[in-house]
């Protein structure tokens, strides 16, 4: 991941309804959810859902799959471990910062 793609994926991240939307559809994992599911999950009107949606996959941490009348919306798993990686790369110099029990990052 590169600079600007971590800063498009950062300011995504950076709203409420967005988080909340991205932490859902982490949770729903394959399954992914349908913008209904989520509206109703997360107490969001279906239009305000709908541009969080568009944002969150234009920074390419939400995938969407139509299946028949249905779309059906997945978190990007490999975009958020490439956001973290990005963000822990020179985490302590390559070296553990603190004993595993008590790990405070993603070193």
């Amino acid at each position: 991941m590169n600079e600007i793609d971590a800063v498009r994926s950062l300011a995504a991240l950076a709203q409420e309804v967005r988080l909340r939307v991205f932490r859902a559809l982490v949770v729903a994992g394959n399954e992914g959810l349908t913008p209904g599911a989520l509206a109703e999950l997360l107490e969001v009107a279906p239009n305000t859902l709908s541009f969080h949606l568009k944002e969150l996959t234009h920074a390419g941490l939400v995938s969407q799959e139509r299946q028949g009348r249905n779309l059906i919306y997945r978190a990007s798993i490999t975009t958020m471990n490439e956001l973290l990686g990005f963000l822990t790369e020179n985490c302590c110099q390559g070296a553990d910062c603190l004993a595993p029990q008590a790990r405070s990052c993603a070193c």
